[in-house]
């Protein structure tokens, strides 16, 4: 640091030392809650009647019993298999449709009535005409998982391509392009962020909709455990399941966010903080 920049700094009263901010210890900061948390929860949950709350270390135990025993694995990966067809399913279709309908006014015109009553459907009140449709087994759970992520990746892309600056499809025409580049180059990146989030939101929307399905057709999976044990009263053994599927959708909805960084990196510099 030379003697001009020492001075300017002397001037606006600044450091040239960085001082401590909590914002730089962001991942430190929420390792710390978690652990505390967990440290509460071990010495309060003790004192509670296990027939209503367990604690980590009973859960952990139980958590071990079940994967010795192997039944965790087999209900979690039916539960998997299905959920990852589902949601698959909805993502393509969503995304598609939703492109569709912000892009051109006949598809949205077409579709709008029948998208909007679907989706002010609340899912359970539809799943005793799937069980009718598709009867108790697998795809009856696909479909009511398909319905549940379908529709927030649906809406979200519809809205992101309906704020695409005309501006820009304008000066992607004067150059040339048509509409296959214009879709490509223009109208997808420029939507990518309304994509992601609306991904994000179908991953959790799936996530219920899997454990729903579960609960109302033939009791497997995920479902089947966590009535299995709510029936019994083994709470220990009824919040493996639980956080199970509480870190799955964590796990899931941080890929989406990292790999949304990845495809659309210009985002992040634009943000407020």
């Amino acid at each position: 640091m030379n003697a001009l920049e020492e001075q300017a700094l002397a001037e606006i009263s600044l450091s040239p030392s960085k001082g401590f901010r909590v914002t730089d210890y962001l991942g430190l900061l929420r390792a710390s809650s978690v652990i505390l948390l967990l440290i509460v929860w071990e010495v309060f949950g003790r004192d509670v009647n296990p027939l209503f709350l367990s604690y980590p270390t009973a859960i952990a135990r139980a958590c071990v019993q079940l994967l010795i025993s192997g039944e965790f694995q087999r209900q979690a990966l039916g539960s998997l298999e299905v959920y990852a067809v589902g949601l698959v399913s909805s993502l393509v279709l969503g995304i598609f449709l939703g492109l569709l309908m912000g892009r051109y006014r006949l598809a949205e015109y077409l579709l709008d009535p029948y998208v909007y009553a679907l989706d002010a459907t609340p899912r359970v009140a539809l799943i005793p005409l799937l069980l009718l449709w598709f009867g108790l087994g697998a795809p009856a759970k696909i479909a009511i998982v398909f319905l549940s992520g379908l529709f927030p990746v649906l809406m979200n892309t519809f809205s992101g391509v309906r704020t695409v600056s005309a501006s820009l499809v304008d000066i992607g025409r004067v150059y040339g392009a048509g509409e296959a580049k214009i879709f490509t180059k223009i109208i997808v990146p420029a939507a990518l962020p309304f994509i992601m989030a609306g991904v994000r939101l179908a991953v959790g929307r799936a996530l219920i909709g899997i454990i729903t399905a579960e609960m109302f057709t033939a009791v497997t999976g995920m479902g089947a455990l966590l009535i299995r044990y709510s029936s019994a009263f083994a709470t220990d053994k009824f919040f493996v399941p639980v956080i199970f599927l509480a870190l799955l959708g964590v796990i899931l909805s941080r890929a989406v966010e990292l790999l949304q960084r990845r495809l659309a990196p210009w985002k992040e510099t634009e943000g407020a903080l």
